[in-house]
């Protein structure tokens, strides 16, 4: 796909891997649909990218609700007239151990509330994203590509039966999307992020720090423009669908 003039929409583009997403679509000269719930790093990412020439608008969007992500992609197809790639990056982290025992006694469990929250967000907000933005997409008649973001937890790690399951279940999604939606000339893809440098780490203590790091073979952490280039890969190659990119420095989980 060559990416000049095409239309992306991202989910989670406030900040983060979103934001560089972003970013580096402007750059290919992309036109942009910036979707977070937060308006002011929305408008933040807007004005960084119509600096580099192209056309963005921002949308405000609670991507678990589903008349939200209807109405969303109704707007942005109306104002732009396409749209060739979605990314669903929108996604959070609310860890515990499934349960916790001193003593022998059971003090801790991960909550329904801490469950429900990760898994609307991170699994049902992706299935809305590309649902809805595969029926329009069907419907232009142009085909395009539908890009999720995952995480190298998806093979599971410890504190997060959410988080896990969740990143497990988007390779799963795209997978089953690659199969479905490639009559209608539609790809698929997800990528599947390591430690990366993002706001999250503002509330990781400097040792919790230190020790991610040092279980990355290549002893840093990766840039949110590193993520960025595997979307623009999945995006620009049309034989790539249905796969998953790790982009983790050689770190296994």
């Amino acid at each position: 796909m060559q990416l000049d003039g095409k239309l992306v929409a991202i989910t989670g583009s406030g900040r983060g891997i979103g934001r560089a997403m972003a970013l580096a679509f402007a750059q290919k000269r992309a036109n942009l649909a910036l979707i977070d719930l937060n308006a002011e790093d929305l408008a933040q990412t807007k004005a960084l990218c119509e600096s580099a020439g192209v056309r963005a608008e921002t949308y405000v969007c609670n991507v678990t609700r589903e008349q939200e992500v209807e109405s969303t992609l109704d707007r942005i197809v109306s104002d732009f007239g396409r749209l060739e790639v979605m990314i669903n990056n929108a996604g959070i982290t609310k860890d515990a151990l499934l349960v916790k025992v001193q003593d022998g006694k059971v003090v801790g469990k991960m909550s329904m509330d801490q469950w429900r929250a990760v898994v609307d967000v991170n699994l049902t907000g992706v299935f809305l994203g590309a649902r809805e933005a595969a029926a329009r997409m069907a419907t232009l008649g142009n085909g395009g590509v539908i890009i999720s973001t995952s995480s190298i937890s998806r093979a599971g790690n410890m504190g997060q039966s959410n988080y896990s399951a969740t990143k497990a279940g988007v390779v799963s999604m795209t997978v089953v999307w690659a199969k479905e939606l490639a009559r209608y000339g539609i790809r698929t893809g997800a990528i599947a992020p390591g430690f990366t440098r993002t706001e999250i780490l503002d509330t990781m203590k400097p040792e919790m720090i230190e020790r991610a790091v040092n279980a990355v073979p290549l002893r840093r952490m990766a840039e949110p423009a590193e993520m960025a280039h595997a979307a623009i890969f999945i995006a620009e190659n049309d034989y790539f669908s249905g796969r998953v990119i790790e982009v983790d420095g050689g770190q296994r989980i």
